[in-house]
């Protein structure tokens, strides 16, 4: 069996962006039976770091996270300038964007992804750790993300 391209089984995150993440997370914490997740926005780019195909973008998003037992469901709409969750938006409409898997090393498992035609797209960093979204979206039908935590 081939080396795989991404080095972890664990699925840790399923993501749907929104048109009203307030909206969605009432409706996702009714159906789990959970309390309603507080909704925060990201970081301005000049503490994010963030790049949407290769350029610096105002995008931000806010965020509302619901943890299952077994993954995080994250919910995301998209404010501010360009990103992967407003193209997403734009050409979808509401939906699962990505599924995310945490990984070390990954400059390394982008590069592999990158030879088998899954680029990256988006990139910024986070509290804690940093984040690629990859577009899985010609073999995969999907977008993927690492995310990778900051050595302590």
């Amino acid at each position: 069996m081939a080396d795989a391209l991404i080095p972890t089984k664990n699925l840790c995150q399923v993501a749907v962006v929104v048109r009203d993440v307030e909206r969605a997370a009432k409706a996702y914490a009714e159906l789990f039976g959970v309390p309603v997740p507080q909704a925060r926005t990201t970081e301005t780019a000049d503490k994010t770091n963030i790049k949407y195909k290769g350029e610096t973008t105002s995008g931000r998003a806010k965020l509302a996270f619901i943890q299952l037992e077994n993954l995080s469901l994250e919910l995301i709409e998209p404010v501010g300038g360009p990103s992967t969750w407003q193209e997403h938006l734009d050409a979808h409409g509401e939906g699962i964007h990505h599924i995310a898997f945490h990984v070390k090393g990954m400059d390394a498992v982008l590069g592999k992804l990158a030879e088998k035609g899954m680029p990256a797209v988006q990139r910024g960093d986070f509290t804690g750790g940093r984040y690629a979204y990859v577009d899985g979206s010609k073999e995969l039908k999907l977008v993927l993300e690492l995310l990778e935590s900051t050595p302590k």
